[in-house]
């Protein structure tokens, strides 16, 4: 089904952040230049020499031990973990984080059909809004829901989704979600609702 007939005959379309909404790497990319400048300030270490370790860790290993990796391979002192994790909750970017073109045009048309917008998304709360509020919404912000997985149950538990359902007074076939992970898929299909792949969108 393409996302025209989504948009016709659904009313309510539920959005992950990362990955789906905006590339994460945005986020967590500015979070280790700022890291890499607060290292070269407070230790007087090599800005560049930090930024490129983290980003090979990130592109080779993925985001999950980014720090412990570093610390290893550049003999951080582990003290340091704390302004790491206070970054990674709080960091105010350089940069505005960009929506992806074809999922801003699809957000504006569901405002412009009057249907709902819903952001549901897994991670932590303080480190999601932080994203949250950082995005260039170009005045969708006034049109968003947010709910946290960590507030119910995360995904693939159905009860956000359910919780949403029946705040809302849906039904199930009134529902989209939008995902990239495996974990949206199975949470949708948990929920009973429909599925759409962002890739789907982004590279049709």
């Amino acid at each position: 089904m393409s996302f025209e007939n989504y948009l016709q005959h659904k009313s309510a379309f539920v959005f992950e952040l990362d990955n789906v909404i905006y590339p994460e790497k945005d986020y967590l990319l500015q979070v280790y230049y700022l890291f890499a400048q607060f290292m070269e300030y407070g230790e007087q270490m090599d800005a560049q020499a930090i930024i490129k370790s983290m980003q090979n860790i990130y592109f080779g290993d993925g985001p999950e031990h980014v720090f412990d990796k570093t610390i290893r391979q550049l003999h951080i002192p582990d003290k340091y973990k704390l302004n790491f994790d206070l970054l990674m909750l709080s960091a105010r970017l350089p940069l505005k984080l960009l929506i992806f073109n074809e999922v801003l045009r699809l957000m504006q048309e569901i405002v412009m059909e009057r249907k709902q917008i819903f952001i549901f998304t897994n991670g932590d709360p303080a480190v999601q809004l932080n994203k949250i509020r950082q995005i260039e919404w170009h005045g969708l912000e006034n049109y968003l829901k947010v709910y946290f997985s960590a507030e119910s149950v995360p995904k693939p538990s159905a009860k956000g989704i359910k919780m949403i359902i029946d705040q809302y007074d849906l039904k199930k076939s009134d529902v989209l979600m939008v995902g990239h992970a495996e974990v949206d898929k199975v949470c949708a299909k948990n929920a009973g609702v429909d599925f759409l792949s962002v890739d789907k969108l982004l590279h049709p």
